[in-house]
């Protein structure tokens, strides 16, 4: 457990630090915090679990465009329900991209332009979000620029809401419009990365997400494909998230309105929902058959709230068994070896695992060192005893990396997350649309602070940051290369340096604890 903000620290980090833990009217910013751990409460399931290492790896499905032209290509997915076996005995329905969990998997060419027309069938609205995406703003899933449901009209659902009360009359927003689709142009004009799409409905994308609304988005690039790294069927996404079912087998998810009329989850579970059943790409513990060769694992962690410490069990000789070779925003400069890596939600983690480091017929596990019983395994590697030829490599020297010198930054701004009476706030305030705490200049380099009262994953849209300091120290083993998303620890301070490009609008800073999030976590900015 990380020690805590000292007072030099507070005092480095400005007054506005201390001013807004003031301003907030609840406890001063360093009483009544919770101690460390593991953010938010177990949910049990009622039906039996899956038995372990039964189900073979599923690889979700590569999605085709519809059509391409000599600047685009243009796909088109539909949010609807499926039902999919999970635990023996039920089918489980989710909400799907395609009525499938995860989603299909979508693969651009950095400078590329991708289309994505969005409809939905579901009887909720959706909207979406490119999680790393540098995207306009009226492609970035703007919580109000929801989709269907078909015959959908804006205030129903969102009633009661907090921050919704005369939304439809603040400038510089949508509106809470509905459209039977939505075209989302990516411009991809971005390095090759792990990127991920998800729903971001203001309120509601825990439950939604929970369901199942999530899928891959691959960019790749000519300097990536150059490096001669695992590719093929070496190359694994794994979409690692936890959930809980119901004794009938469907999800079990502890909103205060099951119908979804009133944002929240029941107050026991504020701090997030973990589940006891392990999921990577919509299978519980399941098995990969691997040869004795380098895989590329594209790590993903889609869960709520859970917090993953993933190593491999056993460790090969020396250790270092993870070897990342990238983390949110693409390559590292150079490779980074690791017993184990800690893994937020939200948060990627691109690793190359040499499973011909091990003897023939091993089984090797991907476990989870910060949790328990069933919740600390993930999955299972079985490595072939066959010979094969493996003709992949890790270079010493990956990419090169622009140093955004904080030295430089015109501003630095301090975003305090902390939890108020019945809701999550940003520097006191539940989210309200509309209404941007900050107005940075495109092109120019800030530092951004963020100080917590317990366990937050920050994420950032529009642009990636670079993680500068940890309570004033170096950035921790796990903050290297191009962020979106950081895990700041209980009562830290983490200091990222970020210069917003290309596109001028209204964007999102919120906490991807999505139970935090859904309870009024997030933030506008607007780029100008």
């Amino acid at each position: 457990m990380n020690g805590g903000l000292s007072r030099r620290q507070l005092l480095g980090g400005g007054a506005a630090v201390l001013g807004v833990g003031l301003a907030v009217g609840g406890p001063p910013l360093l009483a009544g915090l919770i101690p460390g751990g593991q953010p938010g409460l177990l949910l049990a399931s009622k039906v039996p679990l899956p038995a372990r290492y039964q189900v073979e790896l599923p690889i979700p499905q590569v999605l085709q465009p519809v059509r391409t032209d000599a600047g685009a290509d243009y796909y088109e997915i539909t949010a609807r329900k499926g039902a999919v076996r999970i635990v023996p005995g039920h089918d489980t329905e989710v909400w799907g991209y395609q009525g499938l969990f995860p989603g299909p998997t979508i693969e651009s060419r950095s400078g590329r332009r991708t289309v994505v027309t969005h409809r939905n069938e579901l009887d909720h609205p959706t909207a979406v979000h490119l999680h790393g995406g540098h995207t306009p703003h009226d492609s970035d899933g703007y919580p109000l620029d929801l989709i269907g449901p078909p015959g959908g009209t804006a205030g129903g659902p969102m009633a009661g809401m907090p921050g919704m009360s005369g939304m439809s009359g603040m400038p510089g927003m949508g509106g809470a419009t509905y459209q039977p689709q939505r075209d989302y142009t990516y411009p991809m004009n971005q390095r090759a990365a792990t990127l991920w799409y998800h729903d971001h409905t203001m309120g509601f994308t825990g439950p939604q997400v929970y369901r199942g609304l999530a899928g891959f988005h691959l960019v790749r690039d000519d300097e990536e494909a150059s490096l001669g790294l695992p590719s093929g069927r070496r190359e694994l996404p794994l979409m690692i998230a936890d959930r809980a079912f119901e004794a009938d087998g469907s999800f079990a998810y502890p909103a205060l309105d099951p119908a979804q009329g009133r944002t929240g989850v029941r107050s026991a579970y504020m701090n997030g929902v973990l589940g006891d059943v392990i999921l990577v790409n919509g299978a519980p513990w399941p098995v990969a058959e691997v040869d004795r060769a380098r895989y590329r694992l594209r790590l993903l962690n889609a869960s709520n709230a859970r917090r993953y410490r993933l190593a491999l069990d056993p460790q090969p000789p020396g250790g270092g068994g993870l070897l990342q070779i990238g983390s949110d925003g693409g390559l590292l400069e150079q490779p980074l070896a690791h017993d184990s890596i800690d893994v937020a939600p939200a948060e990627r983690f691109d690793v190359v695992v040499d499973f011909s480091r091990y003897p023939a017929g091993t089984r090797v596990r991907l476990v989870n060192q910060l949790g328990s019983g069933p919740t600390a395994e993930v999955m299972r590697f079985d490595i072939g005893s066959a010979a094969v030829s493996d003709d992949s490599r890790v270079p010493a020297k990956l990419s090169t990396i622009e140093r955004l010198d904080p030295a430089k930054a015109v501003n630095t701004r301090t975003f305090v997350f902390q939890k108020s009476e019945h809701t999550w706030t940003i520097n006191g305030e539940e989210y309200r649309p509309g209404h941007a705490l900050a107005a940075p200049k495109l092109g120019q380099i800030e530092v951004w602070r963020f100080v917590t009262d317990v366990h937050h994953p920050v994420h950032l849209h529009l642009d990636p940051f670079q993680v500068v300091h940890r309570d004033g120290a170096a950035p921790g083993p796990f903050d290297t290369g191009w962020k979106d998303t950081v895990d700041v620890l209980p009562a830290e301070g983490v200091e990222v340096a970020v210069r917003f490009t290309d596109y001028a609008g209204a964007f999102l800073l919120h906490c991807h604890n999505l139970e935090h999030e859904d309870m009024a976590m997030m933030a506008e900015f607007t780029t100008e």
